[in-house]
């Protein structure tokens, strides 16, 4: 169970380095408001201004000549941008209110992205962290877009000119995504997905897809497919060349339907195939186990391991669980582990944090586009439970993995063992726009509560997990390296984090 967290799923695309959200939000639909005339008007309202893109006819025809150089000199005078007193505004923030018209293109499929164009303009307008938008004119930036986009052709074409434009801001976390792109994100952060239950993984000497494992009684689980073998051919399409998101996609669809597998045994040797039946599976960012171990003393003690993958939904409620579980059989110490934990949803971490802490301790401090700085904190909390806790981080421990160990470390409530973190102290918000896309914007800067810089620094670890630390342990710990003991016990910097707990406990340090 441990170690999945960096392969991909046939049911879960796991939250990147780049995905710490606030919330997800629904888009505000556009109006389609008729006109009187033959004339169509395409009105989108946003909070602080409208724009309008216009048809001559419902044919989406364009009056202008037939040149295209024409056609661009004549979109970009025509192009005009109003600013007036705020008559319009839902958020006393904004001053003013801007009306901007364009012509849609004649292609159908770029006029839709046009609208997605205007909805993520807006919302970077309002909420983007840097009020300067990279030391640029964020409106002219909608207008120079617009001009490129009128003439193309293609959906995937124009999408590429909003990239471009976002592009401009500095901020590779600011991005916008794909319907389909964001239903696999969703499905990461839901905890659902409707699947067959594989992880699956391309093999880097070769780039055949692999299976890691199965979730446990899903269907690929009861159709006793093992790991290490090879998937060759998904409904009869061979996978020469597709990696494993793609693959994943096509594994994916809706509970009661099926899908059909070709399987390479693990030695080679054969070839099977396998109709699989999709259905619901329940996923969990959680897997817990107990570690006993005997004390320097001769006592027979228990730690408590949790690790956690990704902050998706379920993630606080889930620890809650095997927290609980784990103190009703008497576990006297704990071990978090966010090893190559990417991130995920911001309040789930601050959720997660408030399962270990009392009081109204700070969890975090934020730094908004404008300059202020303001604490999270909590209200009246109170602890799961007050054993030692030791937590796990390395490199792949990022933005809401950060946000918690910070909170952990800094306010007193755990020892922070492995190799410095990530360093990502931006977060997201995350909108559906009309036309199923998302929209990720940086909306604030955070620091630890004690008031550090995380971007682009980290958390550096109390105790570092490296050869030279195992070497200075006691013989008793290193011996577990040799006996028959789990894999787990012989992780390193699990046999650090243990190290730890037996020091703290000995010493009747406070937890």
């Amino acid at each position: 169970m441990f170690g999945l967290q960096n392969f991909n799923m046939e049911k879960i695309v796991t939250p990147r380095l780049d995905l710490p959200l606030l919330q997800f939000p629904r888009s505000r639909k556009p109006a389609l408001i008729p006109s009187p005339s033959l004339n169509r008007y395409v009105r989108l309202k946003q909070r602080g201004f409208e724009t309008e893109m216009y048809t001559e006819t419902e044919s989406h025809g364009v009056k202008m000549s037939n040149t295209v150089g024409r056609k661009l000199l004549g979109l970009a005078a025509a192009v005009s941008v109003a600013v007036s007193s705020s008559i319009c505004c839902d958020s006393p923030a904004l001053a003013e209110s801007i009306t901007i018209a364009f012509p849609v293109s004649r292609a159908r499929e770029v006029t839709e992205v046009q609208r997605t164009l205007v909805e993520a303009w807006g919302l970077i307008r309002e909420t983007f962290v840097d009020p300067t938008f990279n030391h640029q004119d964020w409106d002219s930036k909608l207008q120079q877009t617009m001009v490129e986009m009128f003439p193309l052709r293609s959906a995937d074409a124009a999408y590429g000119k909003i990239k471009a434009m976002l592009s401009t801001l500095g901020d590779p976390f600011t991005r916008i995504i794909s319907p389909k792109e964001y239903q696999s994100f969703r499905i990461g952060s839901d905890g659902n997905l409707q699947g067959v239950g594989l992880f699956i993984n391309s093999e880097p000497r070769t780039g055949h897809l692999v299976v890691m494992s199965c979730i446990e009684g899903s269907p690929a689980d009861r159709a006793g497919i093992h790991e290490g073998e090879e998937l060759v051919e998904i409904n009869g399409q061979k996978l020469d060349g597709i990696d494993s998101e793609a693959a994943a996609q096509k594994l994916r669809g809706r509970a009661g339907t099926s899908v059909t597998v070709k399987l390479k045994s693990v030695n080679g040797s054969h070839i099977r195939e396998v109709k699989l039946p999709r259905d619901y599976i329940k996923l969990s960012p959680i897997s817990s186990t107990i570690i006993p171990h005997t004390t320097p003393d001769g006592r027979l003690a228990k730690t408590g391991y949790v690790k956690l993958t990704a902050f998706s939904q379920t993630a606080a409620s889930d620890m809650e669980h095997a927290v609980h579980e784990m103190e009703n059989q008497n576990v006297q110490s704990y071990i978090l582990d966010l090893r190559n934990n990417p991130g995920g949803l911001v309040k789930v971490g601050l959720d997660v944090a408030q399962l270990w802490l009392d009081g109204d301790e700070t969890l975090v401090y934020t730094i908004d586009r404008e300059g202020v700085t303001s604490p999270i904190n909590m209200i009246d909390g109170h602890a799961v439970t007050h054993d030692p806790l030791v937590v796990l981080v390395n490199e792949g421990s990022a933005s809401a993995s950060e946000i918690l160990a910070g909170a952990l470390h800094d306010n007193g409530r755990a020892v922070l063992v492995g190799r410095r973190t990530y360093g990502k102290g931006k977060i997201q918000s995350v909108t559906e726009l009309d036309d199923g896309s998302a929209l990720f914007v940086t909306v604030a800067k955070y620091l630890s509560p004690s008031l550090h810089e995380i971007d682009q620094v980290g958390i550096t670890p109390d105790v570092q997990c490296t050869t030279d630390k195992i070497d200075s342990l006691t013989g008793e710990i290193l011996m577990k390296m040799n006996s028959s003991v789990p894999l787990l016990e012989a992780d390193s910097c699990v046999m650090v984090a243990e190290h730890e707990l037996e020091t703290k406990q000995s010493s009747g340090a406070a937890s």
